[in-house]
């Protein structure tokens, strides 16, 4: 099924999503809905359609620099699989090369992958990593997210201040000292 197809299924389904909640759906405000939220679901889950693997082979480069290179502070919005309630917040990311870098940009564009399909934080974190490791190879690498989840905060327990942090490390980072390098300069901005 295209794209296309599957943007008419879904108007379809949030036609009849409205009518069971009650709805009027020829009302004026109500006539479009479908079709916007059938186009923002579309949106807000594309990283389905992307590989993120590709996209860091795509800008891999031979480079000899061993140290840690830290992307930090990567804004992200996700929607949570228990709910389909939002998720955002921020996403540091760092590896240390082994013989290839990867351009920056691809390192958030990885982030944007993996949070714009239906997630755990938790699993995020992880696909992140791996993907990082798979990619390039490197002597380390660690992810760390922070963020806070509209299942908590206008549902539920109702905790609007609640944030979550969650890491997953590999490699070089197995060693506190380098664990503690990456959250000192992480933690140096905030």
């Amino acid at each position: 099924m295209d794209s296309k197809d599957n943007q008419l299924q879904l108007q379809y389904h949030y036609k009849e999503i409205l009518k069971l909640l009650g709805e009027d759906t020829a009302r004026e405000g109500l006539v479009k809905t479908p079709e916007r939220v059938a186009k923002a679901m579309q949106f807000l889950t594309r990283g389905y359609e992307m590989d993120p693997v590709e996209v860091l082979n795509s800008a891999k480069f031979s480079e000899e620099y061993n140290q840690m290179v830290i992307v930090k502070d990567i804004n992200f919005y996700s929607l949570c699989e228990h709910h389909m309630l939002p998720f955002y917040g921020k996403a540091h990311v760092a590896y240390i090369p082994n013989g290839y870098i990867t351009g920056l940009s691809k390192i958030a564009r990885v982030v944007d992958i993996f949070s714009h399909r239906l997630q755990v934080q938790e699993r995020m974190t992880m696909q992140i990593k791996h993907c990082i490791q798979e990619a390039l190879n490197p002597l380390g690498v660690m992810v760390v997210l922070e963020a806070k989840h509209m299942c908590m905060q206008m549902r539920g327990v109702e905790k609007e201040n609640a944030i979550t942090t969650t890491s997953d490390f590999c490699g070089a980072f197995n060693q506190a000292k380098t664990r503690e390098e990456f959250l000192k300069l992480i933690s140096k901005s905030h």
